[in-house]
């Protein structure tokens, strides 16, 4: 395979190394779509070339964080002034205040006792996120798309009039409206047929194009995503929360990483050990570790906590994918991987060179890694209930360099964490919100983490 191409700063894919090309929206590779079997997936490049952590402080996530946004570098790149990003960034933002009832701020996060006995010793520390705009995470990565697309309608490389497009159950959906409606963008929204009615109807309220769609038999996938790829084909732009249809989406929901390595900061320089994210499509947790990852090159903290990604017994294919990808690893080395998902983790973080071939490898052969889920996935967190993980290669990648690993959680031990968080941390979780902390729990009892600091984000409220 050719050495990609590294573009001084933007976007190149991970698979083919296609660079997109100057005055193209960075949302999909170019070679997506085009049949083969490479993981087409874009990752920004020479992010940080001239950025540092260190601004005047600002509540508001994407102003205090706007220089290293792609939004912010794509118009300083172009021409335009900081005065006039600084227009957009509060402008948009005041819009979305006025549709949802307020814009972003930074969301709590810091350590709690309140669930110690459950916790092996280890300190366990939260970051809630319900009482973001949407009532999720999921807005965070669509403010980071809109704010680039108003920049590039400023520099007349967007016209404003083709329509949007996501393919959600809920959250996604909900963040999605609000944003659109504030930046005054027609969205179809591409559902399922089991939609909860009230997420419904606050859509439409919203003037989302509610499009429902039912699963055929004999179509492996989610219906709603196939939709939503169509309409991306006739001309709409992927406003959603998957990585490889659009590379931006991982941008804005980078700030929720920075702003736990701040208060991590403020903290005297305290470190994460571990941090425990819910998956489903895989994009709220790319973000999380590509956004520690930015905060521990520009000196924020001092090293990156590992990812630990979990997913629910009626669906996960990212633990699949990961196992396949390390039992490449071993393949290579010539040795047995241990059953034991933390030995296998801890026994590769020493061997590099046998997992970045298992990397190419697994990038260049997707479907031996990576596919639908065989069955209609089922599980009280519906909202991670995503037939692909489809930001499945940024996670493996970040769970084997980090030393981090899977886990998957029962229904059950699902809807004792809602409780808990509800209850114990008086924080009024979804149970998909509160996934991440049921994969804390279990995976504590199983690798015990007495002394170490960890972290969970609840990321959605219930409705």
């Amino acid at each position: 395979m050719a050495a990609p191409r590294r573009p001084a700063e933007g976007y190149r894919c991970v698979g083919c190394g296609a660079v997109v090309p100057a005055g193209a929206h960075p949302f999909a590779c170019p070679a997506r779509g085009a049949g083969g079997d490479v993981e087409h997936a874009l990752e920004r490049v020479g992010a940080d070339v001239g950025a540092t952590w260190s601004a005047a402080w600002e509540p508001n996530p994407f102003m205090r964080w706007r220089e290293l946004t792609w939004a912010y570098r794509f118009g300083r790149l172009n021409g335009l002034s900081e005065t006039e990003l600084r227009r957009i960034f509060l402008d948009l933002d005041r819009a979305v205040a006025k549709v949802d009832g307020h814009g972003f701020r930074q969301t709590p996060f810091g350590p709690t006792k309140a669930l110690a006995e459950r916790l092996g010793g280890a300190e366990l520390w939260v970051k809630d996120d319900t009482g973001n705009v949407g009532g999720s995470h999921k807005a965070r990565h669509l403010m980071g798309v809109a704010l680039y697309l108003e920049v590039a309608g400023l520099l007349g490389l967007d016209d404003g009039q083709r329509p949007l497009a996501i393919a959600s159950c809920g959250n996604a959906a909900l963040a999605a409206a609000v944003v659109a409606r504030a930046a005054e963008r027609p969205l179809a929204v591409f559902i399922p047929t089991d939609a909860d009615p009230a997420v419904v109807e606050r859509l439409e309220a919203l003037g989302a194009d509610v499009r429902v769609c039912p699963r055929e038999d004999g179509v492996p996938g989610d219906p709603c995503y196939h939709a939503f790829q169509a309409a991306v084909r006739a001309g709409a732009l992927p406003f959603c929360v998957q990585g490889p249809d659009c590379a931006v989406t991982l941008d804005g929901g980078e700030t929720i990483a920075w702003e736990m390595a701040e208060v991590l900061e403020k903290a005297g320089g305290a470190a994460l050990d571990r941090v425990y994210v819910q998956v489903g499509g895989g994009a709220f947790a790319t973000s999380v570790v590509h956004g520690f990852e930015r905060a521990k090159a520009l000196g924020a903290i001092a090293q990156v906590p590992r990812l630990i990604a979990v997913q629910t017994a009626g669906c996960w294919p990212l633990p699949r994918a990961w196992e396949r990808v390390t039992a490449e690893a071993f393949r290579r080395l010539e040795r047995e991987a241990p059953s034991d998902p933390r030995e296998r983790a801890e026994a590769l973080l020493a061997e590099p060179a046998a997992v970045e071939a298992a990397l190419e490898h697994a990038r260049a052969h997707r479907s031996a890694y990576m596919a639908p889920w065989e069955t209609p996935p089922h599980s009280v967190a519906h909202g991670i209930l995503d037939d692909e993980t489809y930001d499945w290669y940024a996670l493996v990648r970040g769970m084997l360099r980090t030393g981090g690993w899977p886990v998957v959680v029962e229904d059950d031990a699902i809807i004792e964490a809602t409780g808990l968080a509800r209850k114990a941390l008086k924080v009024n979780a979804s149970h998909t919100g509160a996934a991440g902390l049921a994969g804390a729990l279990v995976d504590l009892a199983q690798h015990p983490a007495s002394g170490e600091r960890v972290a969970v984000v609840l990321s959605g409220v219930a409705r």
